[in-house]
């Protein structure tokens, strides 16, 4: 017989919207024989199962439901119809520390949580050492909580609810909290976690965990499963959804399946022209604080990240092959014009990128009311993250340095990566260890 630690049946969460705070009032006692509320679903009819052992991620774009199921799950929220079964002792990494109270010290609120989660004293004495160790807040532990820092506040926080040794771990984007030893330690404890045959239920907007941690991925779109099925693949669909190449009622309906895209074309046929219409650009998210600047000779009329199958993304696995497209459309004559990306991290650091001229790409004589798509296809070698896009149209007038065109951090690149290593690249290196006999 299958051994399920979580099994979530036919789940529906919905909300009541009223435009009045007065139709709430008279829903609430029942004073109108009309609905004077719109109805809101969080999650429709959502089921699954997570089996012991298993590790499950739950992706899908913001207002997909992933928070609210993780909730109902932990008992946060009552479905509004649907039930779920839990078999194992939950711990839950949601809104950290939402059970303190800021008045006790650190370790007053230790044994608190402790009793709420239904520990008895002598249990939490015998965890008491591990979880100060691993929180590493020293004396502050003795002091109210009021007057911890929020990296204090979030620390004592995750190393409670990470060392009461529970059987179904739930994640909720908890991860990433503290400085890079904290984050460092975290990320040891889940491996530790799933060496030890843990069963986790893990969301997270980080493609790069979700492709390394998890056995399987849940993708959630609107409150509904869209699919479920191997990381790779339901990351995969979730890129295609992000930029709207996938038509997510035909595969409820079963009248397309989740390979199905709009517009995919395949960069191995050369031509840089898309098939999926002129506008690229409207497929992204465009940085709303995009530094652009130019003086008028061209105008880059439009732009495109494409993966290794050439669907628009913003989303590039490491090691696969991708383009970084450009549309230019000249307003003067111009003679070799350069067309160039810049890859940054999150700091503004300059990573890597190229132009037309490095590569040797003489444009020639180029006449006005003329446009020109530049591609740039290359290996993605960045370690798992993210990162910003630049792109530009630039040139020499008399010798003199000219910028046509240039759009400053215009796209966020996420980078999704099962191995990183040292540093901001991988060198791809095949490492051996060989034993030495006498």
């Amino acid at each position: 017989m299958e051994e399920y630690a979580i099994r979530v049946k036919d789940v529906t969460k919905m909300y009541k919207l009223f435009s009045r705070n007065r139709d709430r009032l008279r829903d609430a006692f029942g004073l109108s024989r009309k609905k004077l509320y719109k109805e809101h679903f969080a999650l429709h009819n959502l089921s699954f199962d997570v089996h012991r052992g298993e590790t499950v991620g739950i992706i899908g774009t913001n207002g997909a439901g992933k928070s609210t199921i993780l909730k109902i799950i932990t008992g946060v929220l009552t479905p509004t119809s649907g039930e779920v079964e839990i078999n194992g002792r939950i711990s839950a990494l949601l809104e950290l520390g939402a059970g303190f109270n800021p008045e006790y010290t650190g370790l007053e609120n230790v044994y608190l949580n402790g009793t709420m989660m239904g520990f008895t004293h002598e249990e939490i004495d015998k965890k008491l050492d591990g979880i100060l160790s691993f929180a590493d807040i020293g004396d502050f532990i003795h002091q109210p909580v009021k007057t911890y820092s929020s990296g204090m506040f979030v620390r004592l926080a995750f190393a409670l609810a990470i060392n009461i040794d529970p059987e179904i771990l739930i994640v909720d984007e908890a991860l990433s909290v503290g400085d890079a030893f904290f984050q460092a330690k975290c990320y040891q404890k889940f491996e530790d976690f799933k060496k030890d045959g843990k069963t986790i239920l893990f969301v997270s907007h980080d493609l790069s965990s979700v492709s390394r941690y998890c056995d399987r991925v849940i993708l959630l779109n609107k409150g509904v499963k869209l699919a479920e099925g191997k990381p790779k693949d339901m990351i995969d669909l979730y890129k295609k959804l992000m930029v709207h190449q996938v038509d997510a009622d035909a595969i409820l309906s079963g009248d397309a399946d989740i390979h199905s895209t709009t517009g995919q074309k395949s960069l191995s046929n050369g031509d840089s022209k898309a098939s999926d219409g002129d506008d690229w650009k409207s497929h992204f998210t465009i940085n709303p604080s995009i530094n652009e600047y130019g003086d008028g000779t061209a105008e880059i009329i439009d732009f495109a990240v494409r993966d290794e199958n050439g669907m628009l993304t913003t989303s590039i696995m490491k090691g696969s092959t991708f383009q970084i497209q450009s549309k230019v459309k000249f307003l003067k004559d111009v003679n070799n014009p350069i067309f160039t990306y810049t890859i940054k991290n999150l700091k503004g650091d300059s990573l890597t990128g190229t132009n037309t001229m490095f590569e040797k790409v003489n444009v020639g004589d180029v006449k006005e009311g003329s446009t020109y798509v530049a591609t740039f296809t290359q290996e993605m070698n960045l370690q798992g993250g993210e990162y910003l896009l630049s792109i530009s149209c630039t040139g020499f007038n008399n010798g003199e340095f000219q910028v046509f065109h240039r759009l400053y951090d215009v796209l966020n690149l996420t980078v999704v990566s099962d191995k990183n290593t040292v540093g901001i690249f991988d060198m791809n290196s095949k490492a051996e260890v060989a034993e030495v006999k006498d």
